[in-house]
């Protein structure tokens, strides 16, 4: 049986650089599809492209409007080829309109020096010693990851007192799990708690303008992962005049850092 994933992000070939998707309900939000698998199958596109050459490293999606429940068309076009890199344009439309566009950076690694100064989080439990969060009353999308925190780490409850911070950890990985590849670590990107709820502790109308990651893991190091849970961090910078920013990173068992991410969100009092 095809996972849950798989399903949301399939494409058909439609032609020169095209190819046709559908949105899927197990990833319903509040509005249309979790933003990301929308991420995950404009990222798709271009994987499947016959002309792909190397690995993603760096993805910008741009939501320009809610993705509406149903059929959508994904243009994938490379619009330059180096030695070492590929640069790719995205569209997602419904219809005339563009809901979603998107430019990628594939890669074709080679062995180097290499060195990490981002440290992993040393004192977050192990997963298996938490329980999974109980997300039932959340959007669908919610529901397909199994997300495990610490009693300071998770959002207990919308009590209406603003904290100091909006820093929180988590273990992640796919529900039912799934073995770690460059579009479900797309997805996970954006499967942080929008921050503002964190810092505020109440519900607000939010949405993702912008988000862009990076991939610091090549295809070995991410099936070298399994199904196993990753370590997620996140935080904002700052809140201002209806939009805010938040940064995370993802976090391999092995203490390897899999993946950057930024991405600015609007917000509505």
């Amino acid at each position: 049986m095809q996972h849950p994933f798989d399903t949301a992000i399939a494409l058909e070939p439609a032609g020169q650089d095209r190819f046709f998707g559908r949105t899927s309900p197990a990833y319903a939000n509040m509005v249309g599809p979790f933003g990301g698998t929308t991420t995950a199958v404009l990222l798709n596109a271009a994987l499947r492209h016959p002309q792909r050459q190397g690995d993603p490293i760096a993805l910008t999606v741009n939501f320009a409007s809610p993705v509406a429940d149903g059929d959508f068309e994904i243009e994938a076009v490379p619009v330059r080829t180096n030695r070492s890199t590929q640069h790719w344009s995205l569209q997602l439309r419904q219809g005339a309109a563009v809901a979603a566009s998107a430019t990628a950076v594939f890669a074709l690694r080679r062995e180097t020096w290499s060195a990490r100064e981002a440290v992993m989080p040393p004192d977050m439990p192990a997963a298996a010693a938490l329980a999974r969060a109980p997300f039932q009353a959340l959007p669908t999308w919610a529901q397909r990851y199994d997300m495990r925190f610490t009693e300071e780490d998770a959002l207990l409850q919308f009590d209406g007192q603003e904290h100091a911070h909006s820093y929180s950890r988590m273990w992640v990985r796919d529900e039912p799990p799934r073995p770690l590849d460059f579009a479900a670590l797309a997805a996970l990107c954006d499967c942080f708690l929008p921050r503002i709820f964190y810092r505020r502790h109440r519900p607000a109308p939010v949405g993702t303008v912008s988000l862009t990651s990076y991939f610091h893991a090549d295809a070995s190091l991410l099936a070298a992962q399994g199904e196993h849970h990753l370590l997620g961090v996140a935080r904002a910078q700052t809140f201002r005049n209806g939009y805010f920013d938040q940064s995370a990173e993802v976090w391999g068992q092995d203490g390897q850092l899999l993946a950057t991410t930024h991405q600015m969100v609007y917000f509505r009092e």
